[in-house]
C-alpha cells in the first residue's frame, strides 16, 4: 500500500496513464506524483527510492509503451516542471553581490537580467528544466535565432527524456547542444555533469540510473528567418516519409550495426520483409515507415507489443538481422 501522508508533492490517485502518451495506450498508476519544480523531483524521486518501489519517470509520453491495466507502484510525471529560460550571463545578473562562483555553479535558477540581453551572442544558451517540451525549445531557439536544434524539428517527448536517451535522428543527436546537465543522482542528489562526462552514444545519454532535472544546451548564434527555413526543411521532410500526425511512439527499433544489416536501417529492413501495413487489432505497421508503428484508433497494448514482436521474428526470419526495440516499455 501507498501511504497517503508522506507523498512528497502534488499527487493524482488512480491516474490514467495512456493519455499522457503519444501513443495512446496503457492503463493507470495507482499514484501519479507531479512534482512542480527541480527540487520538488527531486524529493519524488527520494520518496520512490525510499519506499522500494521501481523508479519511473514519464515526461512527454514519447518513446514509451505502458502496458494495459495498472502499472505497480507510483510514477513520477514532469509535465509541470517545463520552464526554460535564457541563461544570464554572471555580468548581467541583477544582484551584483553575487560572486562568480556562485553564478556559474548555479545556472538552473532562473533571474532576470540588469540589462537588455545584446543582439548577438557569442555562445547564446537556454536553460531547460526537465518537463520542457522538445517542440517548445526548438520553437523557443528559432524566434532567437539560435542555430543547433532544427535537427530535431518534430521530435516529440520532453527534454529530460531526449536527454536520457540522446534523442535525435539523421540531422544529428540532442546531446550535439548540451553543454551540462543536471541530474539526481543515486544518492537523491543533484550533481551537474558536463557532457564529456557523460560521454553518450547512439539512442543512449549514459546517466546510468541518474534522473534529469534540468539542462542547459548551447547554440551558434544565425538569425530567425535563416533556422526558421531549416525547421521548415527538416518538418516538411519528415512529413513526407514519417507519420508525424499520427499517434506512434516514436521509431519502434535502434538501427542495427550497419556491417550487420548490409547498410540498411531498421524501417528498411521491415519494409523490405513487405510488413508496412500489417496490422494487430487497432495497431498498424505505418505505411510510410516501417520502424513506426501508429494506433489507428482504440489500439491496444497488448495489440501493439504482439504486432512489435511479430515484425521482430519476421525481420530475422528473412534478414538474419535480430532487431533492437528502442522504444521503452512499463509492464504491468
Amino acid at each position: 500500500m501507498i501511504s497517503l501522508d508522506d507523498w512528497p508533492c502534488a499527487a493524482v490517485r488512480n491516474a490514467d496513464l495512456g493519455s499522457r502518451t503519444t501513443l495512446r495506450v496503457g492503463g493507470t498508476a495507482p499514484l501519479l506524483l507531479e512534482p512542480g519544480d527541480p527540487e520538488e523531483l527531486r524529493k519524488a524521486v527520494v520518496w520512490v527510492r525510499e519506499h522500494g518501489h521501481e523508479l519511473r519517470i514519464l515526461g512527454g509520453g514519447a518513446n514509451l509503451i505502458i502496458a494495459d491495466g495498472e502499472v505497480p507502484g507510483p510514477v513520477i510525471a514532469t509535465d509541470r516542471i517545463r520552464r526554460a529560460f535564457r541563461y544570464v550571463p554572471f555580468e548581467m545578473r541583477m544582484d551584483l553581490g553575487t560572486s562568480k562562483e556562485e553564478e556559474e555553479a548555479d545556472p538552473f535558477v532562473e533571474v532576470q537580467p540588469r540589462q537588455h540581453f545584446p543582439e548577438s551572442e557569442p555562445a547564446p544558451r537556454l536553460v531547460a528544466w526537465a518537463g520542457a517540451s522538445m517542440p517548445g525549445l526548438v520553437g523557443m531557439a528559432k524566434r532567437l535565432g539560435w542555430s543547433g536544434l532544427e535537427g530535431l524539428a518534430g521530435v516529440p517527448g520532453s527534454i529530460g527524456g531526449g536527454v536520457a536517451m540522446n534523442a535525435g535522428g539523421s540531422w544529428g543527436d540532442l546531446w550535439d547542444v548540451i553543454e551540462r546537465v543536471r541530474v539526481v543522482d543515486e544518492s537523491g542528489e543533484f550533481r551537474d555533469l558536463m557532457r564529456a562526462e557523460c560521454q553518450p552514444s547512439y539512442r543512449n545519454g549514459n546517466l546510468g540510473g541518474a534522473v534529469v532535472a534540468g539542462v542547459v544546451l548551447e547554440f551558434e548564434q544565425s538569425h530567425p528567418k535563416v533556422v526558421d527555413e531549416e525547421v521548415r526543411r527538416y518538418l516538411l521532410h519528415k512529413r513526407q516519409v514519417q507519420p508525424v500526425t499520427e499517434q506512434s511512439a516514436g521509431c519502434v527499433f535502434k538501427n542495427p550495426d550497419p556491417e550487420l544489416s548490409g547498410g540498411k536501417s531498421a524501417g528498411q529492413l521491415v519494409d523490405e520483409a513487405g510488413l508496412k501495413g500489417r496490422r494487430k487489432g487497432g495497431a498498424q505497421v505505418s505505411e510510410k515507415h516501417g520502424n513506426f508503428v501508429v494506433n489507428t484508433g482504440g489500439a491496444t497494448a497488448t495489440e501493439v507489443l504482439a504486432l512489435i514482436d511479430e515484425v521482430r521474428d519476421e525481420v530475422a526470419s528473412r534478414s538474419g538481422v535480430a532487431l533492437e526495440r528502442e522504444v521503452k516499455f512499463w509492464g504491468g
